[in-house]
């Protein structure tokens, strides 16, 4: 029973590393997003999801990995880019993207909200996975090279914990601040209306390359082979990881808005 216990204990661990953003950064950006919510689409996706949050449904995508029926999902959560493209050159890669991945899923999510016919039962189920990759695409590692995952084959420890690059973004330095989803929402939200304009009028392109050059940029700040990230890691990186929490709760709930206008 005992080894059967560890077993069951050693899957869970594994399958938490794979969740994007981790349970309290997706919730963070849920909770920001339902703070600019318009009274309708409030309606809307109350009559979608009932008593459940935005902020909490905002998981569901990564809880259902433990089910195999579900196994098709995993590659909406990311897009893998080549390196070296300007704004020109990685829109049109969007602009001409037929794979399945987190691009061409989001826009075929809005078009499924968006379609009268679509099912209630429909779309709780591409509401709650829009909710979640409009999130996902907000972590820079999400946007991250072929080569190594999006960052995944590129080891590190944090503080005395091994791990990589793309799970030291998805959740470790988010648990580092020691907040609940609540308090840490409550923490980063503030902005003006005409801040909370621009970031919503960016069209979904501008989102996933402003992402790929964060990437870019957290790639180059590691110089070393397995190096051993703590606090000054933190103090550098923190101002970017707050930010994007904060753009991707901003820009869901313009996506929610326009959705359900």
């Amino acid at each position: 029973m005992l080894k059967k216990i560890s077993i069951l204990l050693l899957l869970l661990a594994i399958s938490l590393q794979g969740f994007s953003w981790g349970s309290t950064g997706h919730r963070v950006v849920g909770q920001i997003a339902n703070s600019y919510l318009s009274g309708k689409a409030k309606r809307n996706i109350y009559k979608i999801l009932g008593s459940e949050s935005v902020a909490i449904s905002s998981n569901w995508a990564d809880f259902i990995k433990s089910d195999t029926s579900f196994k098709y999902l995993d590659s909406w959560h990311y897009i893998n880019v080549k390196t070296g493209l300007n704004n020109e050159e990685f829109t049109n890669l969007l602009q001409e993207d037929t794979k399945t991945d987190a691009y061409t899923k989001l826009n075929f999510l809005i078009g499924e909200l968006k379609n009268p016919k679509t099912s209630l039962e429909q779309k709780r189920f591409y509401l709650r996975l829009l909710v979640h990759i409009t999130g996902d695409i907000h972590q820079p590692m999400h946007v991250g090279r072929f080569e190594d995952l999006g960052g995944n084959r590129i080891k590190a420890f944090w503080f005395a914990d091994a791990t990589n690059l793309h799970a030291l973004w998805d959740s470790k330095l988010i648990e580092f601040q020691n907040l609940s989803y609540t308090e840490y929402s409550a923490n980063i939200n503030h902005l003006s209306k005409q801040q909370r304009r621009e970031w919503q009028k960016q069209p979904m392109t501008e989102w996933f390359f402003e992402s790929y050059q964060l990437a870019d940029k957290l790639y180059a700040g590691i110089k070393t082979q397995e190096p051993r990230l703590s606090y000054r890691y933190d103090f550098e990186n923190v101002e970017i990881l707050n930010q994007q929490l904060l753009k991707g709760g901003v820009r869901l709930a313009g996506l929610l808005n326009e959705i359900f206008k």
